[in-house]
Parts: structure tokens; sequence; C-alpha cells
């Protein structure tokens, strides 16, 4: 499990959201086929801060049920707190697991998840759960960061904190670059019984006020700063600084513009299916 806890989702949110999410999430949202009004449920799994859930809210009929899921209770947190008022109509929140979800088969029109396949452990179980939930005709929509060669910020933010541990450089800027192949994304959905998806490649010049704030959330916005915290033989302000730098480097400062590549998957799970899938179920 990669854990999302104390500090990191209030810096997460506060200077990664905007730089990397807000507009994906945009994005992510508009390609929410039309759905029932009045009897309308949709999940969206790997929540995180909440920063998809708003906007899915706001695109959303009223009528329409949206179930907001995290497996880090302190992500989720911060989410139901931002979110407050008239926006948190028609929003149930849930600490749940993408690869068991605790929801009955077919109970959903959508399932949505904005940068969160990466991470789960079992991705084939986590395809046949969200097969599971949705009902016939409902989409599975989806996005994941491309390689880092697409997104070159990656191995500069991570080379810049490798440099203050040779010998055992913190892994977690690899992780959320191992999944962008179209041929391991198009296997992953047809594999949980879906037909043939969508894949659709997205570049973006993502936007912070400078290198410094970015790198802020670089390093205290993920669980970098645990790792390099558990090591103790670096003061993470220097490696901040570090980092600002290279970003600066590489493309400016005030303020920071950083090229980045997506991929974005939309799957629907057939009206009718065949009587041998109906007769062996779908659930892993």
């Amino acid at each position: 499990m990669t854990l999302f806890a104390g500090s990191i989702p209030e810096f997460y949110h506060r200077y990664l959201g905007p730089l990397l999410s807000a507009g994906y999430a945009t994005d992510l949202a508009g390609r929410l086929r039309s759905l029932p009004a009045n009897d309308g449920c949709v999940l969206e799994v790997a929540a995180g801060t909440g920063v998809l859930t708003e906007r899915l809210r706001s695109r959303l009929p009223p009528e329409v049920r949206l179930t907001a899921t995290d497996l880090n209770a302190p992500m989720l947190d911060l989410a139901k707190r931002r979110i407050a008022g008239p926006m948190a109509a028609g929003i149930t929140w849930r600490v749940a697991d993408a690869g068991s979800l605790p929801f009955n088969d077919e109970c959903f029109d959508a399932v949505v998840c904005q940068f969160g396949v990466m991470f789960f452990p079992d991705k084939g179980q986590a395809a046949r759960e969200t097969y599971r939930v949705l009902r016939p005709s409902g989409q599975w929509l989806f996005n994941v960061w491309g390689s880092w060669a697409e997104n070159s910020f990656g191995p500069i933010v991570h080379e810049a904190i490798a440099s203050f541990f040779p010998d055992d450089p913190p892994q977690f800027n690899r992780v959320p670059f191992g999944f962008h192949d179209p041929v391991a994304l198009r296997d992953l959905v047809l594999g949980a019984g879906f037909p043939e998806p969508e894949i659709t490649e997205l570049t973006r010049m993502a936007e912070a006020p400078s290198a410094a704030e970015a790198a802020i959330g670089f390093v205290r916005g993920n669980p970098s700063i645990t790792a390099i915290e558990e090591r103790g033989t670096a003061n993470p302000e220097a490696i901040i600084r570090k980092v600002a730098e290279s970003l600066a480097r590489a493309f400016g400062d005030y303020p920071l513009r950083v090229p980045t590549c997506i991929r974005v998957v939309s799957a629907h799970r057939p009206r009718f299916e065949s009587k041998n899938r109906s007769a062996s179920g779908s659930q892993g």
C-alpha cells in the first residue's frame, strides 16, 4: 500500500493538485457520457483529495449520486473537509480498496479514476471489480501518466532527490510512470471482459507559480518525504532547494511551465453478454 498520510495530503493538494491534476481532471470529467438523471450512480476510485470529485459533482445532474472512495483515509478526510456545503450534496465518501470494492454487482453507471490505476497492486483484480460493479453499458473511464521520456519532470525530480542518497535513493517518483504502454492498458481492459477500449494520448503544459512551490509538492506531497525522513541523512529543505534548482534549470521559473503527457482510457461494459460469461460470473 502506498500511504499518503500525515502532512502529505495537505502538501499534495496545495502544490501538486493545481500543477498536475486540475487540468486533466477537467478533461476526464468532460469525457463522462450522459447518465440517467433519476437513478444515476457514479463511483470514483482513488479520489485522493477530491480534485476530480469536485469536477464530477459540478458536471453531474443534481439527482445523480456520486460515491468517492480511496484506500488512504487521510486523503479522503481532506477531500471531505474541502468539499462542503451545497457542493457536497449527493456525495458519499467511503474508504475502499479498488481490488475489493464493497458494493453490489451492477450498481453503478460509471466508474471513474484519475491517476490511480498505476498504484493498484493487482490491476487485473481491480479491473474485474470495476466490471462487476458496472451496470450493462456502464462506462469505465480512467487516466494514467505517460512514460518518463514523455514526462521529463519525473526523472529530473527523481535524480535530484537521489543525489542525496546515492546508495539507496527513494523510488516513489518512478511509480506513477510505470503503467503507460497502450498495449498493456488495452490488455488490462480486455482481460476484465470489456470490449475494445478507446485510448487517447493527451499533452498539456502544466504551470506552477514557481519552481520552489512545485518542489515542495514533489518532496513533501507524496511518500518520498516518508522515505527521506526514514533515512535521516539529508535535510528535506536542502532537497527541496535542489529539486527547485533542477526544475528551474530545465523549464524556467516564475512561472514554472512543465510539459506533461498522459493516456486516457474509456471502455463500456457490454449491454448484452454471452451466456457463458453470465453463467460463470465476473467477480474475481
